[in-house]
């Protein structure tokens, strides 16, 4: 897609999400990974808009998904969660996962809160671990800044700090608070959606990756890229490839978000609480 043609795509998901959610004027968005769209249930005044009424919005193809924004407060904050993500490994572009997140920047919104499942590589990161994302390795092949520029963004947006350090200090003031055992990692994007090798998990130690997935990254970028500030959090739901006994399963990625949902809600309510008092 031309960057003009991205920007019409914007534009046109922007005016009915706006459309679609007023008087609501959302400060938070909030990305929620597989498993883990109960948090949506839990926005107050909630209005919700199916990605079939969005122009641009492919209804998600992965168990776990919803398919919709929830507009509402969480913590007495105005939020916009999205509620099933569009993963590339469903053969949809970088720009159209990342259309979202540029609808958000469009709306207004200068916080974005990113949750995934990952596999856990560090021998530490056993399945129903939570890890702040400090930083990620982009192993997708993609990026969604490729093609001509899109007005309103940085072409060379800096990537130093993607997972901004401010508001990491908040997500593990909050695990202190609620006394939550909060790991911190980085995140390894791969296209997916087949799992990983043991040759290819070899791989990603020596790259200095502590968990590994299949989302998350063309999203940060794109946030980056408007100046949208980014936390992350990742559920480990399994072992990665050869360190675990068993065979990597979605069903088991699904089981454990289960588990550990309600530790993960205290977090992210909390990073919501916390970061609307500013």
């Amino acid at each position: 897609m031309t960057g003009k043609g991205v920007a019409a795509a914007v534009k046109a998901a922007a005016d009915a999400v706006a459309a679609g959610i007023e008087p609501r004027a959302p400060r938070i968005a909030i990305v929620l990974g597989s498993g883990l769209g109960f948090l949506a249930d839990q926005v107050d005044d909630a209005v919700r808009l199916s990605y079939r009424d969005i122009p641009g919005f492919p209804e998600p193809g992965v168990q776990g998904h919803a398919g919709q924004l929830v507009a509402g407060t969480l913590e007495g904050v105005p939020v916009l969660m999205q509620s099933g993500r569009f993963h590339l490994y469903e053969g949809h572009a970088a720009d159209v996962a990342a259309l979202p997140v540029r609808v958000f920047a469009a709306l207004g919104l200068r916080t974005l809160v990113v949750t995934n499942a990952a596999g856990g590589i560090r021998r530490t990161l056993v399945p129903g671990t939570l890890m702040l994302i400090s930083d990620h390795l982009n192993l997708m092949g993609r990026n969604p800044l490729v093609g001509a520029a899109v007005e309103g963004e940085t072409r060379f947006p800096d990537m130093t700090d993607p997972y901004d350090t401010a508001l990491r200090a908040v997500a593990r003031g909050v695990a202190r608070a609620e006394q939550l055992a909060l790991e911190e990692g980085v995140y390894a994007g791969l296209l997916g959606p087949s799992y990983e090798t043991k040759a290819e998990i070899d791989m990603l130690k020596r790259l200095g990756a502590d968990a590994v997935g299949m989302s998350t990254v063309p999203e940060v970028i794109a946030a980056r890229a408007r100046g949208i500030k980014c936390v992350g959090i990742s559920t480990i739901t399994n072992q990665a490839a050869g360190l675990g006994g068993t065979p990597l399963s979605h069903a088991e990625v699904l089981e454990v978000a289960e588990s550990v949902k309600g530790n993960l809600a205290k977090l992210v309510r909390g990073i919501v609480r916390e970061v609307g008092r500013r």
